[in-house]
């Protein structure tokens, strides 16, 4: 984290005082840019099949990839063909908008991509062009709805749901908007959405992440055994997060080291902890497969929904007519 980033969940400072002016140009510009599209000025594309977008108002760390691992296997349930798209932040993809498949490295796909995959073994398609990765999607996957991950801002793109993640530990920090704080948008955009989702709220509309094991990077196998102790290491937007969970299940850390959020992980990287047990998220560890060695380590959280958040999605699902009343 820089110092600017720093600044956003500290007290207000000379710093972001000094950048308010920069806030109040990004604020102008992206309500110009919104009100072209509400106006009609601008034109959103609307999908032939529904689009979920699954988003946040801030910058990283918001817990938006725990909840599409459990939204997409929800919507299977009830009986719906489910595919992600994403705009592959870092990726370089042979071309686009490009699908995900078992050869896909980090590299190609993105991190959050790969581990989507990986981990569900949905479709998914990475791409800035969100029209194009829909269109590529109808023609050859022919899915019954599409989870945009990410998005919200991206108004060119029509949705039929909309779901803001907020972490209630962080929130809005000091409720500016860019560069002067960490939101793309301001918290009255929550009245608008359909559902405002709390990542670690034990409250109605809110979910815990849940800690589902520790697995060998090397393998992707769950252990049993592995080390008490060892170096984490994380290139996420909120380390702090995953540092508590690895205490919390026994863990001790003998050091830390962050990577900027989404950064591409070489050899290198780990010279200085040769031969140390090494602990990551399940995020970074997509990133290090091919290199690992056999005492490195990621943990895995799974979210775990509230029954009332369950519920309030289900009704909401039937309301936009994308499941029937009863299923």
């Amino acid at each position: 984290m820089n110092k600017i980033e720093k600044s956003w969940y500290q007290p207000i400072g000379l710093l972001n005082i000094a950048l308010l002016p920069l806030s109040a140009l990004f604020w102008l510009v992206s309500n110009v840019r919104r009100g072209l599209f509400k106006l009609g000025i601008k034109s959103a594309y609307k999908a032939p099949v529904p689009v979920f977008i699954v988003g946040n108002i801030g910058i990283g760390g918001n817990g938006k990839t725990p909840f599409v691992l459990w939204l997409v296997p929800y919507l299977q349930v009830l009986g719906l063909k489910v595919a992600v798209i994403s705009r592959g932040y870092g990726a370089k993809p042979p071309h686009t908008p490009y699908q995900v498949n078992e050869q896909s490295t980090a590299s190609q796909a993105g991190d959050e991509p790969l581990l989507i995959f990986n981990r569900l073994g949905c479709d998914v398609v990475i791409g800035g062009d969100r029209k194009a990765s829909i269109e590529y999607l109808i023609e050859h996957n022919e899915p019954d709805i599409i989870i945009s991950d990410d998005g919200l801002q991206h108004y060119q793109l029509d949705r039929d749901i909309e779901v803001c993640i907020v972490d209630n530990e962080r929130r809005f920090g000091n409720g500016f908007l860019l560069p002067a704080g960490p939101l793309r948008e301001l918290p009255s955009r929550l009245k608008t959405v359909d559902l405002a989702v709390y990542n670690g709220s034990v409250k109605e509309d809110g979910y815990s992440l849940c800690t589902t094991g520790i697995y060998s990077v090397k393998t992707g196998e769950k252990l049993s055994d592995y080390s008490a102790k060892g170096v984490a290491i994380s290139a996420i937007g909120n380390p702090s997060r995953f540092e508590k969970s690895l205490r919390a299940n026994g863990i001790a850390i003998t050091q830390t080291k962050h990577f900027a959020d989404h950064h591409l992980y070489s050899e290198q990287d780990f010279e200085p902890y040769t031969n140390q047990p090494v602990f990551m998220t399940e995020k970074d560890a997509v990133k290090c497969q091919a290199f690992a060695k056999q005492n490195w380590y990621f943990l895995r959280v799974d979210a775990v929904p509230s029954d009332a958040l369950v519920n309030k999605l289900h009704r909401l699902l039937e309301k936009k007519g994308i499941i029937s009343h009863g299923i």
